[in-house]
């Protein structure tokens, strides 16, 4: 059974085919579903960079619908979700993979961060998914499923993982109160809360082999978490199989997240 045959969905965030919502658009696809992508403009001078890398993934999926989406900006999300309109007519599912923080902000103490640090990191990690909620739930006229990525640095303390960690947590917060908000509609809101995994983005935030160790050492499962585990579990609530459930932070980290201690079971 193709558990997403037929449904429409967008991911907001493909960065390149190392990203986790690249493997969501993989898994997606191998399920049945028809997808479009956002991606972040290109910069000043590097036409098409970030276009060619996002490109890699689309087409091999066939991906037609590409493109560009500025989500600090009210008018190019309007114009995004006006050509997904335009293309899709409606959809049935949105994955929101969308978070940035300047370097500095997220290197340096919590309590160092710059104002205009911690805007950035706010409106880009977490008022954008509000706003592409907002769009996408009107192209959800028989109701769907919308999906972000968040972090166990939202839930408890993370080191180095900063003022990203204060985001995540007002993105957990907006789930749940995206999930009330649309809940009538019959539209479902959920985060994805995947263990450390090899991506560009989490280059950014700290020593990644290192928080690959320790979750190895510490989850229950004593093993680290693939892409491709995150995939499948945000193609379950994107699917029909979860239309009970909204308002989950679901935790795919090998159960490091239930632990208090590192698991030692014998005093000396």
């Amino acid at each position: 059974m193709s558990i997403l045959k037929g449904k429409r969905g967008i991911i907001m965030g493909v960065a390149n085919e190392f990203s986790i919502a690249a493997s969501v658009a993989n898994f997606a696809h191998s399920e049945g579903a028809i997808l479009g992508f956002s991606h972040l403009p290109d910069a000043e001078g590097a036409p098409n960079r970030i276009a060619r890398r996002v490109m890699k993934v689309a087409e091999p999926l066939g991906v037609k619908f590409v493109r560009p989406c500025d989500v600090t900006s009210d008018l190019d999300m309007d114009r995004f979700f006006g050509d997904v309109k335009a293309e899709f007519g409606h959809i049935d599912f949105l994955v929101h993979s969308i978070a940035f923080a300047p370097l500095e902000d997220i290197q340096c103490s919590t309590m160092n961060v710059s104002r205009k640090g911690f805007s950035t990191a706010m409106d880009i990690s977490v008022f954008s998914f509000l706003g592409a909620a907002r769009r996408a739930a009107q192209l959800m006229p028989d109701g769907g499923s919308i999906v972000t990525m968040t972090y166990f640095g939202g839930e408890k303390v993370v080191a180095g993982y900063n003022v990203m960690g204060v985001c995540k947590a007002a993105l957990d917060s907006a789930t749940r109160y995206l999930a009330f908000d649309l809940g009538s509609k019959r539209i479902r809101v959920n985060a994805v809360s995947a263990g450390p995994v090899k991506t560009l983005a989490a280059s950014a935030v700290g020593d990644v082999d290192d928080m690959l160790q320790l979750y190895e050492m510490v989850s229950p499962m004593k093993r680290n978490v693939s892409a491709d585990e995150v995939a499948k579990a945000t193609g379950y609530l994107l699917s029909d199989l979860s239309s009970g459930t909204s308002g989950e932070i679901h935790h795919v980290d090998g159960g490091y997240h239930a632990m208090g201690s590192p698991g030692i079971t014998k005093l000396s």
